[in-house]
């Protein structure tokens, strides 16, 4: 479905926006090799040569091999990835949350970059930069009719180098220049502020190498502007995953010691795992435990989880042991259900196989694959109801996706076409106020319907719970 709405959302410049996947790095690739299919491995290099003598103009065979390898890859499920040089790259700064360019966080509006934050000391910061600035062109690229991805790619490079961006401040109705030198920016997965007295928020964007490190930092700070915290709210709503190392620790944040949090099953026995709220289970490289710096309080301090479809893998893992634990409530929308192991295995210094080799189980046993985490507490996007519930993808809704292991399950069409209705309705009130959908509320803002709601639960107050929500089983259609 080719959808003309873009529906708003916040994506750090520089990221891996969308990396729905949960990242345990395996050693490289095996020596040993698995007997091949002759007559098929006849076929394929029947197909080579075709193509090398073949075709109305050279090709590169480097090119085809490494075109073979990806379409092999590709075909297996949507996580299976096969990595260039470049994707590999790519990759690896996602997940260390590091990159090079000017350090801003960006949303679209009206086919500009919109700045919804400088990232605090980047160089973007430093200009003067600010949310709400739209960037009209990078160089002398004009950036109406540039995709996300194209802007960020243009504003991305090599440290050192200059960005010139041409910004409009709507607050100021003018127009002006600013030259950024590009450095390395590092992406703060982590926000935390005390909503009111006694009650804080901490929302964690993405499971990177130095998540933990800043969730306790965070958490800190928060229990020394407020020792006597009475209430905590988790936000994983659009996390997309990340590292399975941080998902585990972060769940040893709030639970006993040596309770289960997760298990693993694939076909290899290294895919057959039991993972512990234990230091061993969760610490990357020897070293101290970052979570020895937390308050004691966090261990009972009463906590809401929230969660929506973007919620995915290591925000599944950490959603469903503090659910099956009892030490959360989970308030929301049912998650992505991306509960697949990938292991990365290195081919060469510059490329690499991001395979899928296990499946996740909650410590209750329960598969997280193409299900997801069914919340407590349902919770609407508004006060005035889900604007874009149906039209989120949710693992089940993904061509090749793994079964649960559990049950066997279809796509079923009837979800696209809820999807295919509910884009329509969005295109028609836009034609009839002939003006865009408005964009969801910033999470953490005064105007966040669903914290609003946590916040409520916590003290006692009555909740406005969904009355149209429902558990999505993958073979029913999206609640309306």
């Amino acid at each position: 479905m080719t959808s003309r709405i873009k529906v708003a959302g916040w994506v750090a410049l520089g990221a891996l926006a969308g990396a729905l996947t949960t990242m345990q790095f395996g050693a490289t690739a095996r020596s040993s090799v698995a007997p091949l299919p002759l007559e098929e491995m006849q076929q394929l290099a029947a197909v080579f040569g075709m193509v090398k003598s073949d075709y109305v103009e050279p090709v590169d065979e480097k090119k085809l091999i490494r075109d073979a390898i990806g379409g092999m890859v590709a075909g297996l499920d949507p996580h299976s990835v096969y990595f260039d040089q470049k994707t590999f790259k790519e990759f690896r700064e996602g997940t260390t949350g590091k990159f090079v360019g000017v350090g801003i966080e960006i949303g679209m509006e009206d086919g500009l970059v919109k700045i919804v934050s400088p990232i605090e000391g980047s160089p973007a910061f430093r200009a003067g930069l600010k949310s709400g600035d739209l960037i009209t062109k990078i160089d002398e690229t004009f950036v109406k009719g540039l995709t996300m991805d194209q802007a960020v790619k243009r504003m991305r490079g090599e440290p050192g180098t200059k960005v010139l961006l041409s910004i409009f401040r709507k607050a100021e109705n003018r127009s002006f220049p600013v030259t950024i030198v590009r450095e390395e920016i590092r992406v703060q997965s982590v926000r935390a502020k005390l909503i009111e007295p006694g009650y804080g928020w901490i929302r964690v964007s993405q499971f990177q190498d130095r998540t933990i490190e800043d969730f306790v930092t965070k958490a800190e700070a928060l229990y020394k502007e407020d020792p006597k915290l009475k209430g905590l709210v988790l936000d994983l709503r659009n996390d997309p995953g990340g590292l399975l190392e941080g998902a585990v620790a972060l769940s040893a944040a709030f639970l006993p010691k040596d309770v289960v949090v997760v298990s693993t099953n694939g076909q290899l026995p290294e895919s057959r795992q039991t993972f512990k709220a234990t230091p061993g289970d969760y610490l990357r490289r020897p070293g101290r435990d970052p979570l020895a710096r937390l308050p004691a309080a966090i261990k009972t301090v009463p906590l809401i989880v929230l969660v929506n479809e973007g919620s995915a893998s290591a925000s599944e893992i950490v959603s469903g042991a503090l659910q099956d634990h009892k030490r959360a409530t989970i308030m929301g929308s049912q998650t992505f259900g991306k509960g697949s192991v990938q292991t990365v295995r290195q081919l060469t210094a510059d490329t690499a196989l991001k395979i899928t080799t296990a499946r996740y189980y909650t410590p209750n046993g329960q598969a997280i694959q193409a299900r997801g985490i069914v919340p407590d507490v349902m919770l609407d996007e508004t006060a005035e109801g889900n604007l874009y519930g149906a039209l989120r993808m949710r693992e089940a809704d993904l061509e090749k996706h793994i079964t649960n292991g559990q049950k066997a399950e279809e796509k079923d069409p009837a979800r696209e076409k809820a999807r295919e209705e509910a884009l329509k309705r969005l295109e028609e009130a836009a034609k009839t106020k002939n003006e865009p959908p408005k964009p969801l509320p910033e999470f953490g803002s005064a105007e966040d319907f669903q914290l609003r709601q946590a916040i409520n639960q916590l003290q006692g107050k009555p909740v406005q719970a969904s009355k149209t929500l429902a558990e999505r089983k993958p073979d029913e259609a999206p609640a309306e």
